[in-house]
């Protein structure tokens, strides 16, 4: 349709040319047949008259179509301007000159083109070696686009050519582009890549026919091989340090993010430095941390597991009481604060003997410190004395050089021997006179060496050591005022024993039929107005933690005399002693107790002292 309105326009112009050759004035246009105008800009179109001194002016398009522009005529100059030249514009505009009844036309065509900007070069992503990436170089706000040819360079290497050969079907600006997909290299960092297009319109001499975009390569590596070193194990003691780091291969360089993966699954950041340092390590510490290189393409990351281990103290060995021999012990081997405990073995020795052994890797392992203990029980000898109980605590961690895998406590075995054989001298004798002196003396074997203790009023030697205290001994069971009474007399049958810790007495009358249970105070029963069927067998039983003893004696009751007053002198003069023994045995029994915890007691020195 343009190469038409050129050949019509072109013979009316010749026409028109040989009738203004008639005339009597000249006509002038610029430019003089054709203008070439882009869109968007600003053209005039100028029609002037020579030999004429005031003509007139009247400016129309070949198809009479609207002008699209404006008209300003200035004496022998008329001037049509487009502002801003559009679609519309492109016509065969026609200049009419009048100089009195004279009149001359000249015509000019004016096309339009639109090429505004340079190409503009995309990418599909960034450019990572080894992955395939298009490239799209696109020319924007092109027309006509069929005159349009794109070029695509990479250094010296031509990538791709397009031209865009079609039949234009409107008018309209149009977006050309061409694609091209290729595997960038490490190598092609640097290089320039060339986007250059092509306008063909070979009158367009005022304005640039080629624009052209270039662009730098940089080719990125994304992350890799990102590696995690930790010093001085994964598998740490508590209160402890850890150094751990991470390094990264890529381009440009990654950064370095350490996080710590909680338990939901998320991850709590930490650090931004390749090193990470903790330090005073506890057990919530243990975990699984990740380490992950990021730079502008990519990241990639690792992960390690810390364990943070609870063996912070050595075993600790316990008894339920003091070594006694041919006693049975229940020692105790304990291991506090450990973490796993599903690793802990807790081994106990007697010298090279094994006492008993515990794993503990069936129980199920909570987040939390444990305290571990193995218990067994042995009869101590005395043999014993001087063996060593070893309490060996293992924790099997393989991965652990640096810290002991082993704790132990020892404990050297001293086995006691309870008192035993005891006796009391007495010098000169047990039975005294008023004023005399006496020496007791108190001996008993055990180990260690018992202590003495002296009990006061019936004099009772007490031998106590570590290993505990001897079966009741020295029970002495009396009749007061004697063994033989009359019938109708008062008579006191007393059971004691001075052994510590007190004892219990229980008093009985043996008899055929059974024997009866006498209800004592303080180990003493009181029989009042005594009869013929009180005589008998009477026995004491004394008893504590490690035995009993008995005793007993005849109580010998013997008939009234009838002619005899039951008052007679005799009862009255007994009755008077009594009263007299009593005090003195009180007296005793106060001076016994100042001599109390030691070896010997003297009266004579407790008369002088009372002085």
């Amino acid at each position: 349709m343009p190469g038409k309105m050129v050949v019509i326009f072109g013979t009316s112009c010749i026409l028109w040319t040989v009738f203004a050759a008639s005339q009597a004035f000249k006509m002038e246009t610029s430019p003089e047949s054709r203008s070439l105008a882009q869109i968007g800009d600003s053209v005039s179109l100028t029609c002037s008259t020579i030999d004429c001194e005031s003509p007139s002016f009247m400016w129309r398009t070949q198809m009479d179509s609207p002008l699209y522009a404006t008209v300003r005529n200035e004496g022998t100059k008329s001037t049509l301007t487009m502002n801003p030249v559009s679609f519309e514009n492109e016509l065969s505009y026609l200049c009419m000159a009048f100089c009195g009844p004279d009149r001359l036309e000249k015509g000019i065509q004016v096309e339009i083109y639109s090429f505004p900007k340079d190409p503009e070069i995309h990418f599909s992503g960034p450019l990572e070696a080894g992955k395939p990436v298009t490239v799209k170089c696109l020319v924007p706000d092109v027309y006509p686009f069929d005159r349009l040819e794109i070029d695509l360079w990479k250094g010296d290497h031509h990538m791709k050519s397009q031209a865009f050969i079609e039949d234009v079907e409107s008018k309209s600006l149009e977006t050309k582009s061409l694609e091209i997909t290729f595997t960038p290299i490490i190598e092609d960092t640097g290089k320039a890549l060339v986007c250059r297009a092509r306008l063909h319109i070979d009158e367009m001499d005022s304005v640039p026919k080629e624009r052209e975009t270039t662009e730098k390569l940089q080719v990125y590596i994304s992350p890799k091989n990102t590696i995690i070193s930790v010093n001085p194990s994964t598998r740490l003691q508590e209160g402890g340090s850890v150094t751990m780091t991470c390094s990264s291969e890529g381009l440009p360089v990654p950064q370095i993010f350490w996080s710590k993966k909680l338990d939901n699954g998320n991850l709590q950041p930490l650090s931004e430095n390749a090193t990470l340092t903790l330090i005073a390590m506890r057990m919530e510490y243990s975990g699984i941390y990740v380490c992950e290189g990021v730079n502008l393409i990519g990241k990639h990351r690792s992960e390690v597991e810390l364990v943070v281990e609870a063996f912070p103290g050595d075993p600790e060995i316990e008894m339920t009481g003091p070594l006694v021999n041919g006693k049975p012990v229940t020692v105790s081997c304990k291991v506090p604060n450990v973490y796993p405990f599903d690793r802990l073995e807790i081994e106990l020795l007697k010298g090279e003997t094994i006492l008993g052994n515990k794993n503990f890797s069936e129980e199920e392992v909570g987040n939390s410190l444990e305290t571990k203990s193995l218990e067994t029980t042995f009869i101590p000898t005395t043999e014993d004395t001087g063996t060593v109980l070893v309490c060996r605590a293992k924790l099997h961690i393989d991965e652990m050089e640096f810290e002991p895998k082993q704790r132990q406590s020892t404990q050297t075995l001293y086995v006691n021997v309870a008192p035993r054989d005891m006796t009391v001298l007495v010098s000169p004798s047990s039975i005294l006179e008023e004023g005399s002196f006496v020496t007791m003396t108190c001996s008993s074997d055990g180990l260690p060496a018992p202590k003495i203790l002296w009990n006061s009023g019936i004099y009772v030697c007490n031998g106590i050591n570590q290993a505990g205290i001897i079966a009741p001994e020295d029970i002495k069971l009396t009749a007061f005022p004697s063994e033989s009474v009359k019938e109708g007399e008062t008579v006191i049958i007393s059971c004691t024993c001075g052994n510590v810790p007190e004892t219990w007495i229980i008093l009985k009358k043996k008899a055929e039929t059974g024997d009866t249970v006498l209800k004592s105070i303080d180990g003493a029963y009181t029989i009042r107005k005594a009869q013929l069927e009180d005589a008998g067998v009477y026995e004491c039983e004394s008893k504590n933690e490690v035995g009993s003893k008995l005793k007993s004696l005849t109580l010998d009751v013997k008939g009234r005399e009838n002619n005899r007053d039951y008052f007679s002198p005799e009862l009255l003069v007994l009755y008077c002693v009594s009263s007299l023994i009593i005090p003195a045995i009180g007296m005793i029994i106060y001076f016994a107790r100042k001599a109390n915890m030691k070896g010997s007691y003297s009266l004579v020195e407790a008369q002088k002292s009372k002085v």
